[in-house]
């Protein structure tokens, strides 16, 4: 799905996104699994099930992605941080944990699995109450992976969760991370900034997903 073309959005217009800024989202998924997947989402005897497939994809080396023994305590800590700082800034989310893209596209995400696809969404479809982003991704942005013994160094956008409205600010200040292919070996204990990671926190938007008609809820 490919939504590029320009509309105005009611905080202000895609004319007036700095050429630095790409006015699309991204949603990476693997199939045969249906797009818009949280683990966080299942109930633990199906969490327990869909993470063990995924252990064997890694084993088989379908996929690069890390999923440790406290994967899930992290995440969820992480949503719910990251659900609670969006709620100060102003935002209403809908859903307990969000949907995720990466601000305009990642070849290093596009590479975490064999035959990745991707959905992409234009920033005017996503409502700025239920949007938010974080710099880089969730995990790294809360800052709680040094608990669990993941590697750590702070930076000034770190442990903020951004109303979408701020987007021009935040690149126009920082930048847009490097999109660069990288080595997966060891990803998740290395510093990580390599994308902006963009939450819808409503289903509404979604509706119109060809792959989300009548699929199955887990897959």
């Amino acid at each position: 799905m490919r939504q590029r073309a320009g509309c105005n959005v009611p905080w202000g217009s895609m004319e007036e996104m700095p050429g630095s800024v790409p006015p699309f989202v991204t949603h990476y998924f693997a199939p045969p699994r249906r797009p818009f997947l949280n683990l966080s989402d299942l109930p633990a005897h199906q969490l327990a099930e869909v993470m063990g497939d995924l252990a064997q994809e890694r084993l088989n080396g379908a996929t690069a992605r890390v999923f440790g023994p406290r994967y899930m305590e992290l995440r969820l800590r992480t949503e719910m941080k990251m659900r609670q700082l969006f709620i100060a800034a102003g935002g209403l989310p809908e859903r307990t944990s969000p949907h995720y893209f990466v601000l305009g596209t990642s070849r290093w995400f596009r590479g975490l699995a064999a035959n990745m696809k991707c959905i992409e969404r234009n920033l005017c479809d996503l409502p700025e109450d239920a949007t938010s982003f974080t710099y880089p991704d969730s995990f790294t942005a809360m800052g709680l992976g040094a608990e669990y013994g993941v590697h750590h160094q702070r930076r000034p956008y770190h442990e903020q969760v951004f109303r979408i409205s701020q987007l021009s600010d935040v690149v126009g200040r920082y930048g847009m991370p490097p999109d660069e292919v990288g080595d997966y070996d060891g990803y998740a204990n290395k510093p990580f900034e390599k994308y902006i990671e963009v939450q819808l926190w409503s289903d509404d938007p979604l509706k119109d997903v060809p792959e989300l008609q009548a699929a199955d809820p887990v897959r």
